[in-house]
């Protein structure tokens, strides 16, 4: 049987492609497609919108009370999500988080839901960019107290409204756990004297039309090693939210993440 699919953010860049590839796909269908009330597209065929032809299913601006999906990926901005989390809180629906950039408040608030229906929550849809966290995580274990500096880098494009990334935060921080390093330091300038051990440098370029790329360096006297990830395609983080939301579906209350989607 197929999963029922509501896609929230639709009329977004991400949304779009959610609709193009949850379309092709053979074990999804999509039920409800999301977007805020005053949005020009609503009403629109969401087929037609993501560029694969009309599927008979209009731009909605909540899930219709009739239709009961099995899950829903949200894929908007951070204001959008508290909504949808509401929404699927009080039905019992699963939701697989992609939007990033929410505070702290947002973020504790998506948790706590979590204690009604399937939530899961990350700061990356990708999936190689999800083993890239465990595979950063036991090098930090490897090279602490050895002497290493540890800087973040992080590529987007022009649009991106975050900085920087969720998944470059995603990066610091467990970067910070594993290697016991207090101080986060976004970008340097002046006179600022010799990089003390105790920071990690977090660094956003915005340009162009850059899917999104991190590399994390861990450099000392002599040597330097780089973990990197290049998105070529939005696709990548797309089609990682299809399998999380195909993991989700149906799964009891709980914070569930990508490690649960990827076995790790």
């Amino acid at each position: 049987m197929k999963t029922q699919l509501a896609i929230h953010g639709a009329c977004g860049r991400m949304g779009q492609r959610l609709v193009a590839l949850a379309h092709e796909d053979h074990d999804l269908s999509i039920v409800a497609a999301v977007d805020y009330a005053k949005h020009p597209n609503q009403g629109k065929d969401a087929g037609d919108l993501a560029g694969v032809g009309a599927i008979g299913l209009g731009i909605t601006a909540a899930i219709p009370l009739n239709v009961h999906p099995d899950v829903v990926i949200d894929f908007s901005i951070p204001e959008a999500t508290m909504g949808i989390v509401k929404v699927c809180e009080s039905r019992k629906i699963p939701l697989v988080v992609a939007t990033t950039g929410h505070t702290d408040a947002q973020r504790q608030e998506i948790e706590a839901a979590a204690h009604a229906t399937a939530i899961l929550f990350s700061p990356s849809m990708s999936l190689v960019v999800n083993l890239l966290f465990k595979l950063v995580n036991d090098t930090a274990l490897a090279l602490k107290g050895k002497g290493f500096d540890v800087e973040v880098v992080e590529r987007h494009h022009r649009f991106k409204k975050d900085s920087p990334s969720g998944t470059a935060m995603h990066f610091a921080r467990v970067l910070q756990k594993a290697m016991d390093i207090p101080n986060l330091i976004h970008g340097r300038e002046g006179i600022i004297g010799e990089r003390p051990a105790n920071e990690i440098g977090v660094h956003a370029i915005r340009a162009g039309d850059n899917v999104g790329e991190h590399t994390i360096i861990f450099s000392t006297l002599g040597e330097t090693l780089e973990l990197v990830h290049k998105g070529y395609s939005r696709d990548s983080y797309a089609r990682g939210a299809l399998e999380a939301a195909k993991f989700l579906a149906n799964k009891p209350a709980g914070r569930y993440s990508m490690n649960d989607v990827l076995g790790l």
